[in-house]
């Protein structure tokens, strides 16, 4: 499978003044108005299918995963999809045919993830930025995987106006406990810290003593101020990609997630116990 424009991704990240000087075609410029809009020009690209939520396979036959969403995830193998699944991809694919089938992508800082597809932000004609549409009314979650940061805050104010809305999946309650993580994917959880550690130059501790959090190395050394100070009992959520991590002495399935971004956990405001004998209560 090969592109069509094979330079075209490069020249993506040079500056804005210099990219119409390259590309011939359409070329999507971002406008004031536009929901989380690129700095930078965006080349468009024919959509030849939409798989889901996050993913597009362009007419050149390349996989495109989109930065800064992840969708839940379509029913396979006998498994039923997650909640909102077909809602997203049924609405990706109305944004795309309402741009005339094609989007604009500009590629982000790492360009390509383990599966070898395109990690790329994506734009429709208008300027707007399609996972931000679709995390606007509620159709997937935010995601962080550093380097590809850029328009992180923009797509998170996307979210939480789906999140204060209660639109699509913010109907229900999609933050589970921690205790309650019974299988492996993405997850957006919430926990009290317990058993804070640090080992060659990671952190890890636990939510609730049933789910592993690891802050690799890379990330403690841009730690926000404070952040890992009193970590310990403090309640927070953290969102991103649940794996078995083996089973305890004890017995249970232990799991385990590892961040891939500051903005993957957040502290939680403390509540006061109504019920004294709860343990995951401030009293």
């Amino acid at each position: 499978m090969h592109m069509a424009n094979p330079s075209g991704f490069a020249l993506l990240h040079k500056k804005a003044s210099l990219v119409g000087a390259f590309f011939v075609g359409a070329v999507w410029q971002a406008t004031a108005l536009a929901l989380c809009p690129s700095p930078v020009a965006s080349t468009s690209y024919a959509v030849e299918r939409v798989i889901d939520g996050d993913t597009l396979r362009l007419a050149t036959g390349r996989s495109v995963r989109l930065i800064g969403i992840n969708a839940p995830e379509l029913g396979r193998g006998g498994r039923a999809g997650e909640p909102y699944a077909d809602a997203a991809r049924r609405r990706l694919q109305a944004l795309i045919q309402a741009n005339g089938g094609r989007v604009g992508l500009v590629r982000g800082a790492q360009g390509r993830d383990r599966h070898g597809r395109i990690l790329a932000y994506a734009y429709g004609r208008n300027g707007d930025n399609l996972p931000a549409q679709l995390l606007r009314e509620g159709l997937g979650f935010h995601t962080v995987i550093a380097p590809n940061a850029r328009f992180a805050q923009c797509l998170a104010q996307a979210e939480q106006a789906a999140r204060r809305a209660r639109l699509g999946l913010w109907q229900g309650s999609p933050v589970a406990r921690a205790r309650a993580v019974q299988r492996s994917g993405f997850a957006v959880v919430s926990g009290r810290v317990s058993q804070v550690r640090r080992s060659n130059g990671a952190l890890s501790f636990q939510l609730e003593d049933a789910l592993r959090i690891r802050l690799p190395a890379r990330l403690l050394r841009t730690a926000p101020r404070g952040f890992v100070d009193n970590l310990s009992g403090r309640t927070l959520e953290v969102r991103g990609w649940i794996k078995r991590a083996g089973r305890s002495a004890s017995g249970p399935v232990r799991w385990q997630l590892e961040i891939t971004d500051w903005r993957m956990l957040s502290s939680l405001p403390e509540k006061k116990c109504v019920d004294i004998n709860r343990k995951d209560c401030t009293h």
